[in-house]
């Protein structure tokens, strides 16, 4: 009797120990993971007015170091993005513009889910014109203070909401250098910093903070038909370097995903461009795990 006592009160610590402990939660905001990829560096028509319609649609059929990894999820997600690059140059050469993004998110998944709006993105930035060689530009760049408002719908009965309910800073250097005047590598660069979430979706938990991350995109790509379709590559990353915290206490495990697929751009004019991307993730540790195809396109007033 007295050694049945005793293995039923391990039981219960145990038991205890494993509730306990924090739960794994996909906490990250929603980012720039593919959105952007050939000719990054620069707008194609110059200093004015541009409108940027995004139309992606996500699958995963796993989450990765999930209790119940096979539950699927679909998003669909349109983003309408308004930027205005200036002519007037602000600070070491680099000319002043404004960025503004707002998402329309649908989700379909087994966990439970909203639709609506997501965060709106804000982000000032400064473009420099490219350098020009004897054939064609050589390198042009871009750096953005891009900001992520806690504006979209959400709410903490909810796994997967289109809004995330805190802050985020997310800036970025974006830069694209032509190996060829037909040749093209480009990449973007992001660091990640979020707020406290003070009303989390998590069981349990009063507050929850996503960790920091590092995150880009990356692409090349050859133009097959001049001034009309150019063929490549392209890909995104995401690593986070910091733990997640549920009440001020780190959540083991921390987010990881590499993506790459082909991509194409067809331009009708100057100004009015057409890309759609695909990605396939790999390396994914604590998100999902899936598919990703996007369709862009880009027009200058």
């Amino acid at each position: 009797m007295k050694n049945i006592q005793v293995y039923l009160t391990a039981l219960c610590l145990l038991l205890a120990g494993l509730i306990a402990t924090p739960v794994m939660a996909y906490d990250q905001p929603s980012i720039n993971l593919g959105f952007t990829s050939f000719l990054d560096g620069g707008p194609p028509a110059g200093p004015g007015l541009y409108f940027t319609e995004y139309l992606q649609y996500y699958t995963a059929d796993k989450l990765e170091n999930f209790p119940n990894p096979n539950l699927k999820t679909d998003v669909f997600v349109s983003l309408n993005q308004l930027v205005y690059q200036s002519d007037q140059e602000l600070f070491l050469g680099g000319k002043w513009g404004l960025d503004v993004i707002q998402p329309i998110v649908g989700i379909d998944s087994d966990l439970p889910h909203q639709s609506g709006l997501g965060d709106l993105l804000v982000g000032p930035f400064l473009q420099w014109d490219p350098i020009m060689g004897k054939n064609g530009p050589l390198f042009m760049q871009r750096v953005e203070l891009q900001f992520i408002l806690p504006s979209g719908r959400y709410s903490s009965g909810k796994a997967l909401n289109p809004g995330s309910n805190f802050f985020s800073f997310n800036p970025y250097w974006s830069g694209t250098l032509f190996l060829s005047p037909k040749l093209t590598a480009s990449v973007r660069l992001h660091y990640l910093w979020n707020a406290e979430n003070d009303d989390a979706n998590v069981a349990g938990v009063n507050k929850s903070q996503a960790g920091q991350a590092v995150h880009g995109n990356f692409a090349a790509e050859y133009e097959v038909i001049p001034k009309m379709l150019r063929l490549g590559l392209n890909g995104y990353f995401f690593n986070q370097i910091t733990s997640s915290k549920h009440d001020g206490v780190k959540v083991p495990g921390k987010e990881k995903v590499l993506a790459i697929g082909p991509g194409a751009m067809l331009s009708f004019s100057q100004d009015t461009h057409l890309f759609f991307n695909t990605y396939f993730e790999s390396n994914v540790e604590h998100r999902p795990k899936g598919e990703k195809y996007l369709l862009r396109l880009v027009h200058h007033f």
